[in-house]
C-alpha cells in the first residue's frame, strides 16, 4: 500500500506531538514540517529527521506529493492554512477548536465539501476509550433518557499561561466535555447562562469559566474549566464526568488517579492516555485518533466518529457561553 506523505503546520508543544505520532503510524510517511520561526523549523526537522522544512505554508502546500497535513497552528491562525489546504487538494486533519468564529467555520466546511478528500477536527476524546465505552451504554438504551450530565476539565495555573494568551478556560476545554454531551444525548443547545473569572489579570483571557445548558431534549448540561488551580495540584488534567439518565448513570474519573507518583516533591498523577512515550514510542488515544483519520484516507472513506457539523455546534455554543459570561445575561437561540 502506498504510504501517506504528511506535513504538519505549527510545531508549538503539540505541533511536536503531531509530528512524533505521525512519523510512527505505519500507514505515514513524515514528508515536510513547517513553522515560521527558522530556529524551532530547524530544531524539530532535526530531531525527527523530517527531509522538508518549509517557514511558509504555501511551499509546502505546492508540493503535490504531499497528501495530507495536520494543522497545529494557534486557533486564530486556523482558517487559511485549512482552506488553502483544502483547495491544494489536500487531506486535512485540523486540531480542535475547529476556528474562533462561526464565520471562520462556515467557510472551512466550505471549502472542505468543495474539496472532497477527507477532512476532521481533532476532537480526542471519542477516541478516549472510556468516554467512547460510555457512548456505547448510552447508544444501547442502558441509560434510559438523558437528564443530566456534569463534567469538569481542570488544570494547575502552572500548565496554562501560554494558553490563556490565545483561548479562554471555557473555550478551550469546554469544547471537549460538550461535544461528548452533545454526542451522548443526540441533542442541541437551546439556551445557556456562563460565569467566568480572571484570576490573572496580565493574561487576556479568563481562567475559570462554569456554564449550564438547556438541550433541546430537555435535558441540563453544567460544563466547569477551572485553569487556576494551586501550582502543587497532583493532576495534570482534572477531567471527571457524570450522566445521569432514567434508568442509569455513568460515572468518569478520567484525572489519572489509576497512575499515582510519589516523589520528594509529592504526590502527582502524571497524564498517561493521551500521548504518553513507552519505550521510546509515541502512544495513547492522540495516535489513535491519527491512525483513524490515516485509515479514512487510505481506505476512500469519510471519517465519522465526528463530523464538520458537529465540530461547528460545540464552537457555537461555547462561543454563545463566553458572551453570556461577558454579558452576565443567558442566552438562548434557535
Amino acid at each position: 500500500m502506498k504510504r501517506i506523505r504528511c506535513g504538519v503546520i505549527g510545531l508549538g508543544w503539540f505541533g511536536e506531538h503531531h509530528v512524533d505520532t505521525l512519523q510512527q503510524l505505519p500507514l505515514v510517511e513524515l514528508a515536510a514540517v513547517c513553522t515560521r520561526t527558522e530556529s524551532r523549523l530547524k530544531e524539530v526537522a532535526g530531531k525527527y529527521g523530517v527531509p522538508k522544512a518549509y517557514t511558509d505554508y504555501k511551499e509546502l502546500l505546492a508540493d503535490k506529493s504531499i497528501d495530507m497535513v495536520s494543522v497545529v497552528t494557534h486557533i486564530k491562525e486556523h482558517l487559511a492554512p485549512t482552506v488553502d489546504a483544502l483547495a491544494a487538494g489536500k487531506h486535512v486533519f485540523l486540531e480542535k477548536p475547529m476556528a474562533d468564529s462561526m464565520e471562520d467555520c462556515d467557510r472551512i466546511i466550505a471549502a472542505a465539501a468543495k474539496a472532497g478528500t477527507c477532512f476532521m477536527v481533532g476532537h480526542i476524546c471519542r477516541f478516549d476509550t472510556v468516554y467512547a465505552l460510555a457512548k456505547e451504554e448510552i447508544q444501547a438504551g442502558n441509560l434510559g433518557t438523558i437528564l443530566s450530565m456534569h463534567a469538569r476539565r481542570n488544570l494547575a495555573k502552572w500548565i496554562t499561561p501560554s494558553h490563556l494568551k490565545k483561548i479562554s478556560a471555557l473555550f478551550g476545554d469546554g469544547v471537549h466535555d460538550l461535544d461528548l454531551m452533545l454526542w451522548y444525548s443526540g441533542a442541541k443547545p437551546k439556551s445557556v447562562y456562563a460565569q467566568s473569572l480572571n484570576t490573572r489579570p496580565e493574561l487576556p483571557n479568563d481562567d475559570l469559566g462554569w456554564a449550564m445548558f438547556r438541550l433541546d431534549s430537555g435535558a441540563i448540561a453544567v460544563i466547569e474549566n477551572v485553569w487556576c488551580l494551586p501550582e502543587n495540584a497532583p493532576f495534570a488534567i482534572d477531567a471527571r464526568m457524570e450522566i445521569i439518565g432514567t434508568k442509569g448513570a455513568i460515572y468518569i474519573d478520567n484525572s489519572g488517579t489509576g497512575y499515582t507518583v510519589l516523589k520528594k516533591e509529592g504526590l502527582s498523577y502524571p497524564q498517561s492516555t493521551y500521548w504518553p512515550k513507552v519505550h521510546g514510542l509515541r502512544r495513547g488515544f492522540l495516535k489513535e485518533e491519527l491512525d483513524y483519520f490515516t485509515r479514512c484516507i487510505a481506505e476512500g472513506r469519510k471519517p465519522t466518529v465526528i463530523t464538520p457539523q458537529e465540530s461547528r455546534l460545540v464552537v457555537q455554543a461555547m462561543k454563545t457561553a463566553e458572551r453570556s459570561a461577558k454579558e452576565n445575561r443567558a442566552i438562548a437561540w434557535d
